[in-house]
């Protein structure tokens, strides 16, 4: 099992960047796929970035289109910990972003978490 925390999030200003952390404990989080999600109120929540597992297509990535150059995912094994550098941030990227493990290669899908972390809410203001 793994358990995640997310840190880093809060209010900036169009354009601004933010970087979240996931801190995992228990097992080491290169063992999972891991992902970050979104959820804006009244919205449904949404991969919107995602790395596979070490041992699988290591260094795969997914971005939803919204996020695709703006935001990157990584992972630094040694600190089991997960990142989501976000620049150009833009008032639609308001939203709780969760960070997400599968125990699956890669999360194709948010119905393949296994673990969440608790959520970090990220504001940005025009």
């Amino acid at each position: 099992q793994v358990q995640l925390v997310e840190s880093g999030g809060g209010l900036v200003q169009a354009g601004d960047s933010l970087r979240l952390s996931c801190a995992a404990s228990g097992r080491n989080i290169r063992w999972y796929g891991t992902g970050w999600l979104r959820q804006a109120p009244g919205k449904e929540r949404e991969i919107v970035a995602a790395l596979s597992r070490a041992d699988g297509d290591s260094g795969s990535t997914f971005y939803a289109d919204s996020v695709k150059g703006r935001f990157t995912i990584s992972r630094d094994s040694a600190k089991n910990t997960v990142y989501l550098q976000m620049n150009s941030l833009k008032p639609e990227d308001t939203a709780v972003y969760y960070c997400a493990a599968t125990t699956a290669q890669f999360m194709g899908s948010k119905e393949l978490v296994d673990y969440w972390g608790q959520g970090t809410q990220v504001t940005v203001v025009s």
